[in-house]
């Protein structure tokens, strides 16, 4: 194929018109103005509420997930989103005024947030309904053109958003694009001005290398292992409580859920004692009848993590069915650091609890290991409670509980290293979305020479004193 059949026939795929499409929209200049921003927000919400039992019926059909749950982790998540960016919104919008240098005397400074264009977001599985539409709220609010890459994985939720949000959104600026790998290939062979992803580190290379080719900047939002610290000064019942559901909440399939534990040796045997009661006290002694424990994706994921059962003692659960992608929770013991499934993210209702002689040897243990994109520490001594906050690095994270810090709108949610880049939610997604634009505005009702040459003795040493 000739070099100018070749343009053409990029220029002609689908995702290289959807990308002209939105960018003639936004070069008109409509996604600008604050009341076009707060009217999509608006519809987006409407969508939510109208839609609200389909919604759940689609998760439902793509996770298992308990209706209550996909309404709380789900629809109530971005109805708050929504609600907390259009109560500041405006307040966003306005231009920053900083401190002008003396030597530019007089004169003011300001930084404007200015969108970015047309941006991509690619959503995931997992939460297929808030990782697809939470990014996007933050490129609506910036004042972007956007389309968004449901997953395919979650295909009843991807159908749905393909179907709702053209009746209720601009469609001159905001797009759905449902698809697999080929799809998502073509849209990221076009030049964006902003790719927004959430998943894993595999794919996340794959969008940098792509975003690379025309300097894209790029939010990753990916995983790891998020580890769960317990001193022995920890209430062991309420530090079993929360860590059982925010582990198996959505059936472990959460990037931030806690994907191990690492327990002072002293309380090992009453901490996993405490796991199995809350488990029994939230699931009940049939966990396969609970109408509050969802189920794995696929049959590929579950057969994953039915082979990551054998890497230790099952101290509770271990219970499974791949008919039904159906697998108990889960707490292993006797696993040790170089294990199988210490290698990789879980993602599953399997925790592993590892036995550590202080909180040093804890703190050594992650930081050996990649960035996680969250850690948690229980303690009743907040002195060493902080000592692993300031000692680690991670994302973000909480003492005495498990990623409830998403719950915060002032909060950044991302990660870092090997578990992303770029942090949104709330003002935090405004920023993400937008370009900070200084621009000094200096009046010509005087104009002092002392800045222009020539620079005699005087003005050198008056200009160093300002300076």
């Amino acid at each position: 194929m000739s070099s100018a059949s070749a343009v053409n026939s990029q220029s002609s795929s689908p995702g290289a018109q959807v990308v002209s499409e939105l960018r003639t929209a936004f070069k008109s200049g409509k996604t600008r103005s604050l009341k076009w921003r707060l009217a999509q927000l608006d519809a987006m919400k409407r969508m939510l509420i109208d839609n609200q039992e389909h919604i759940i019926d689609a998760i439902a059909a793509d996770l298992g997930k308990p209706r209550f749950e996909a309404f709380t982790t789900e629809v109530g998540f971005l109805l708050s989103e929504i609600e907390h960016t259009q109560k500041n919104l405006a307040k966003w919008m306005k231009p920053v005024r900083v401190k002008s240098a003396v030597v530019l005397q007089p004169a003011s400074s300001k930084i404007y947030s200015d969108p970015l264009g047309v941006t991509l977001v690619i959503g995931a599985w997992n939460y297929p309904l808030q990782l697809s539409l939470g990014p996007a709220i933050g490129a609506i609010a910036a004042g972007n053109c956007v389309v968004v890459k449901p997953s395919e994985v979650s295909h009843y939720t991807s159908a749905l958003i393909h179907g709702l949000l053209p009746q209720y959104l601009d469609s001159d600026c905001v797009r759905v694009v449902e698809g697999g790998i080929p799809e998502t290939t073509d849209l990221l062979e076009q030049k964006w001005d902003y790719i927004f992803y959430t998943g894993n580190g595999t794919v996340g290379r794959i969008i940098m290398t792509a975003a690379a080719k025309n300097l894209t900047p790029v939010a990753l939002e990916l995983g790891g292992k998020s580890p769960t610290i317990v001193d022995e000064s920890a209430d062991l019942d309420v530090t079993a409580r929360r860590i059982i559901w925010g582990k198996f909440t959505n059936a472990g399939q959460t990037c931030v859920a806690p994907d191990y534990v690492l327990v002072h040796e002293r309380v090992h045997d009453e901490l996993v004692a405490a796991f199995g009661k809350a488990i029994t006290e939230f699931y009940g002694t049939d966990t396969k009848s609970s109408a509050d424990y969802g189920r794995i994706i696929n049959e590929r994921h579950c057969k994953r993590l039915i082979g990551l059962l054998d890497g230790g003692n099952l101290a509770h659960g271990g219970e499974h069915d791949l008919s039904e992608k159906f697998i108990a929770p889960t707490v292993m013991t006797g696993v040790d650091g170089d294990s199988p499934i210490m290698a990789e993210e879980i993602f599953g209702p399997i925790l592993p609890v590892l036995k550590v002689s202080s909180i040093h040897q804890a703190i050594d243990f992650v930081n050996e290991r990649a960035k996680p994109l969250a850690l948690y520490v229980f303690a009743g001594n907040k002195t060493r409670a902080q000592q692993v906050i300031h000692n680690t690095t991670s994302g973000g994270g909480s003492i005495n509980h498990v990623w409830m810090h998403l719950a915060v709108p002032g909060l950044p949610f991302g990660g870092v290293g090997e578990s992303g880049m770029g942090a949104y939610h709330g003002h935090h997604s405004f920023n993400l979305f937008s370009h900070k634009k200084s621009i000094l505005d200096k009046p010509t009702f005087v104009d002092p020479n002392l800045v222009y040459p020539p620079y005699g003795d005087f003005k050198q040493k008056l200009i160093k004193r300002l300076l």
